[in-house]
């Protein structure tokens, strides 16, 4: 399954109309040593880019935006005991939550693991 990305640096993928969030590698390392994630409650709606969690590392606290528009029908629990899985595995195990009700069509407003490669290469 292919990810999608925000320039805010959340990524998305999609399993049918359920999409799974996460923060990209990069965030994860430009934050540093994630120490908190503050997970959505289940049930929460979001609309494209409004904020969906945050996030708190030794250098910073962060939003963290809902790349597509949603309910929330799951959540990473294993983040309240092991934040750093963030750091670890950003784009795998790191995951925030999953959305259910997602429209593809969102997906043109965001970038595809190439596009996102140069964006960050510009960014340098």
């Amino acid at each position: 399954m292919a990810k999608y990305y925000t320039k805010e640096h959340e990524w998305v993928e999609l399993d049918g109309a359920t999409g799974t969030v996460g923060i990209s590698e990069h965030a994860a390392h430009e934050l540093g040593d994630i120490t908190f994630v503050e997970l959505p409650k289940i049930g929460k709606a979001v609309k494209q880019f409004d904020t969906l969690a945050g996030i708190e590392s030794v250098k910073a606290a962060s939003d963290i935006y809902a790349p597509v528009s949603g309910k929330v029908v799951a959540v990473n629990d294993a983040l309240d005991a092991a934040p750093e899985l963030v750091n670890e595995s950003a784009e795998e195990k790191g995951w925030v939550c999953r959305l259910e009700g997602v429209d593809a069509g969102e997906l043109a407003a965001l970038m595809d693991a190439a596009a996102y490669q140069q964006f960050l290469k510009g960014l340098e």
